[in-house]
């Protein structure tokens, strides 16, 4: 092939480049140089952004920014970060012509030439503000079927709490009726140290089951398990008869976690709500946590963990069962007795906090669920 084809060649290929670039309309495709000034402008970025061409190539790609972003100097880190490792991505609100913003999936690729230089940048953007809100929508959805399980179980804590309570101001009326009757100062003092005890008791259940019940955003922070547990202990024993015995036994030295500690609460109350149902009239729930860690043979994830398990001995869980556990809205409970939520609400927090779920289960034998949390340290 001569020189004249090979250039022939080269020019058909370029125009059928930009042919295929401007008949994309789903993507803004652009080039900008080494500075951040475009140098072309596709049929998508006019779509997307409102602008045409001739007022789009020449500026500076900051101007599809937020205010704010700019002030922060977003335009200039990304564009820095492209122009050092090679590529930049980024998702957030940017500005199309008449003001307006949308939700902007956007990336930047360094464009070299035969010899390593560097000649400009792609930059390639997608309008995802659909996907977005739905995401918004979703977490709204999710949370408010959060605090339905919490209604749900605060349901199930009334009884037990009702009994508590009633034990409380029985002690406080009974001894505070004694006080009243009794002449000696020392008895009086005692009878009146059993009111002031009683009464803390009280406040402290309220305490905790005012914790429990509040409605609040998702707050990750760093919880030392043993604290929680504890704490949580007060509300379960609320839900047990007592012909079933908890167990609690924590391994020394437990890891840190990083997760929003009313969420694991309300997982450790779903579990313990099935376990309590599995066993029907009496038996033992016991709740273990120890360090652990996994070399990818759950879920493929590596590192140190936190494991919980919940066992019982009750009835177990069959073959035709176990595949639907964690389904939304599928449960095993007659109406009215469950909403099928809680192991479908403990699989998406466990995977929400990048850690996992496993199951194992013997049918007349008991249930062990163990969640896998990963460790927060130093």
């Amino acid at each position: 092939m001569d020189q004249t084809s090979r250039s022939r060649l080269n020019t058909l290929h370029e125009s059928s480049y930009e042919a295929l670039v401007q008949a994309v309309v789903d993507y803004a495709i652009y080039m900008l140089d080494p500075n951040g000034e475009i140098i072309s402008w596709n049929a998508g970025a006019e779509r997307i952004k409102g602008y045409r061409a001739d007022e789009a190539i020449g500026q500076h790609f900051s101007m599809f920014f937020t205010p704010e972003d700019r002030a922060a100097g977003l335009p200039q880190k990304l564009l820095g970060q492209a122009l050092e490792t090679g590529v930049a991505q980024d998702e957030g609100w940017r500005m199309r012509k008449d003001g307006t913003r949308f939700w902007a999936l956007a990336a930047l690729d360094v464009v070299r030439d035969a010899n390593g230089r560097v000649i400009g940048l792609a930059k390639i953007t997608r309008d995802i503000t659909d996907r977005h809100e739905a995401a918004i929508e979703l977490d709204k959805v999710r949370a408010q079927l959060f605090q339905s399980q919490k209604l749900e179980a605060l349901g199930q804590l009334t009884g037990g709490m009702a009994h508590d309570f009633n034990n409380v101001l029985t002690i406080i009326m009974g001894s505070a009726r004694l006080a009243m009757n009794s002449k000696d100062p020392q008895r009086v003092q005692k009878l009146l140290q059993h009111i002031l005890d009683a009464g803390e008791r009280g406040t402290q259940l309220t305490r905790q089951l005012l914790t429990f019940a509040r409605r609040r955003d998702l707050q990750v922070s760093r919880i030392s398990l043993p604290q929680l547990i504890e704490s949580t202990q007060l509300l379960i024993k609320q839900a047990l008869p007592e012909t079933i015995e908890l167990k609690v036994e924590l391994s020394p030295d437990l890891h840190e976690v990083e997760l929003d500690p009313s969420q694991l609460e309300m997982v450790l109350l779903n579990v313990i709500f099935n376990a309590r149902d599995a066993l029907e009239d009496a038996g033992t729930i016991t709740l273990q946590a120890s360090n652990c860690t996994l070399n990818g043979e759950l879920e493929q994830l590596y590192g140190d963990f936190v494991q919980i398990s919940i066992s019982d001995n009750g009835r177990g869980i069959d073959e035709q069962t176990m595949p639907r556990i964690f389904e939304p809205f599928f449960t095993t409970k007659g109406f009215g007795k469950g909403t099928g939520l809680g192991l479908s609400q403990v699989y998406g927090f466990t995977r929400q906090s990048n850690g996992c779920v496993k199951v194992q289960s013997e049918v007349g034998k008991g249930t062990t669920l163990t969640l896998y949390l990963p460790a927060r340290r130093g």
